[in-house]
């Protein structure tokens, strides 16, 4: 038997809508099923306004471009977290200032935010790690004393919440992946770029359309179109859109069952916190979240290495996560640490991922678990 880390969600509801975009008069950007998704998504963030995106890394591009972002400023972020969260700042000059992570949920200390502020200082990017959302109240307060702008990394937290509050409502603009390994994805690929701002809705449309005012002119706004501004290409296909739709339409199933595997996880698993040193996924009580990952911390990189090959022999592909940005030849090109690196680098070392997908059956899912208990039964005799 055979595990992979990932299958893409797929819930059968998609294949009309698809065919239904494929055989319609309007398969580029903003057609109907395009607009039914955005309208879905600022009814359900109460956002001023929702943009699909080719990608997250087009979303957090446009962010960027948004707020201005000149050669100099810089960008606060954790040094643990995907390149695009930086590669976004870092095209349009910024300079990136990683903080570290708090070792409970893997997301940025806010604790620590305040002390990387200069007077440069121009963003801050909290990422929701594993869809556990950050401390907001903290991060927005920071902002709000400094006059800073946030933009969350939502890319793996939709339907996440923070003390009631969904992800990606919160921040002055949030980006969302729908990658095909994330909870609902496009097709593939994929992304939404949401704005709580009212005052980027505009100049969002305008960027997203080329840098030309477009969407005025399909509104009967203006009689003809124009370059107006920088901007590029920011619209994913009618047939992404439409791939979407049919996932968000089953979106209920999609997370309720990837919420029982994440539980049937830890409880199967919890026994090897008090027996190794072993740590599992923290969702603080304020916090809900929506089965993006499970996720095991060993004792140290030897550990993960040897469990990795263990699950590898027994055709189970586990894998572990991101190498921090701040070790990489570009982050100490583009970016600096912010403090010491206490938990990154350790904590990182110790994470790895277990296979969880939408339609992962009970069966695949006890053979990874029996596998993993197997694992430290037998260092345990040793």
């Amino acid at each position: 038997m055979f595990i992979p880390f990932n299958r893409p969600p797929y819930s059968g509801r998609e294949d009309v809508h698809v065919l239904q975009a494929m055989r319609s008069a309007k398969m580029s950007g903003d057609g109907p099923f395009g607009l039914q998704c955005q309208k879905w998504f600022e009814a359900t963030l109460g956002c001023s306004k929702a943009l699909l995106t080719p990608s997250c890394t087009h979303a957090l591009e446009m962010a960027a471009l948004l707020l201005n972002i000149q050669p100099g400023d810089e960008v606060i972020m954790p040094s643990f977290t995907f390149v695009s969260t930086a590669n976004a700042f870092v095209l349009r000059g910024a300079r990136i200032v990683f903080v570290d992570v708090r070792p409970d949920t893997m997301n940025m200390d806010e604790a620590l935010i305040e002390a990387a502020i200069t007077s440069r200082t121009r963003v801050i990017v909290p990422v929701h790690y594993a869809g556990v959302v950050c401390e907001m109240d903290s991060i927005m307060d920071i902002a709000s004393r400094y006059g800073l702008y946030v933009v969350e990394d939502s890319a793996q937290a939709v339907t996440s919440t923070y003390r009631g509050r969904q992800a990606g409502s919160i921040g002055h603009l949030a980006a969302f992946s729908f990658h095909e390994t994330k909870n609902l994805t496009s097709g593939g690929e994929g992304g939404l770029l949401v704005i709580n701002d009212q005052q980027f809705v505009a100049r969002a449309e305008v960027i997203r359309e080329k840098g030309t005012n477009r969407s005025q002119f399909f509104r009967g706004e203006v009689d003809k179109y124009t370059w107006v501004d920088i901007g590029s290409s920011y619209l994913p296909s009618e047939i992404q859109a439409a791939y979407l739709w049919g996932q968000i339409e089953s979106m209920t199933d999609i997370m309720e069952a990837r919420l029982t595997l994440w539980n049937r996880y830890a409880d199967q698993l919890r026994s090897l916190v008090s027996a190794y040193h072993v740590a599992l996924p923290t969702v603080p009580e304020h916090c809900t979240h929506n089965g993006h990952m499970f996720y095991l911390k060993v004792a140290d990189l030897a550990e993960r290495t040897e469990l990795l090959a263990e699950l590898k022999a027994q055709q189970i592909h586990a894998v572990f996560h991101y190498v921090p940005l701040h070790a990489a030849n570009a982050g100490v090109q583009h970016g600096r640490f912010s403090g010491h690196d206490r938990f990154t680098t350790l904590e990182s070392e110790r994470l790895l991922r277990l296979p969880l997908y939408y339609g992962m059956s009970t069966a695949e899912q006890d053979f990874v678990i029996a596998a993993v208990l197997s694992f430290y039964a037998r260092r345990k005799k040793s």
